[in-house]
């Protein structure tokens, strides 16, 4: 009889390690707190220019977005209108992204280690189980 994924390694050893995987990334995940400093005013980007720092805004980048939604409006078939909306709404979709900061819950070390080793043991336990004996 084949075990996990069509080897000699225990199902049992798979779901085990499986699930302690899961439950350490779902701790490690749920202990991540998200914030952003996006906004119409705050700088997406920043490049050095004629000696001092410029910076483009999001508010800078919705320019070109509704210059290219009205050209693509007025003609369809216009591709510079077409690149300058798709090329604005990445560069917002980037900025929004870039101003992401993650930052790690207070907890004990106890907590931490605990969560560490459900990941790791458990990734562990599953990769084990598909190898063949």
């Amino acid at each position: 009889m084949r075990g996990a994924g069509g080897t000699q390694g225990g199902i049992g050893q798979f779901f085990f390690g499986l699930i302690m995987a899961g439950v350490g990334f779902y701790l490690l995940l749920n202990a991540i707190s998200v914030h952003s400093s996006f906004g119409f005013g705050t700088s997406l980007y920043s490049f050095p220019a004629f000696g001092s720092p410029r910076s483009i805004t999001s508010g800078m980048v919705l320019v070109p977005f509704i210059f290219g939604i009205a050209m693509v409006f007025y003609n369809k078939a216009s591709l510079l209108g077409w690149a300058l909306a798709i090329c604005a709404i990445a560069a917002l979709i980037f900025g929004v992204i870039i101003s992401l900061q993650f930052t790690l819950r207070n907890m004990t070390a106890f907590d931490l280690i605990v969560i560490l080793v459900l990941c790791a043991g458990g990734t562990g336990l599953f990769l084990r189980s598909l190898k063949k004996f």
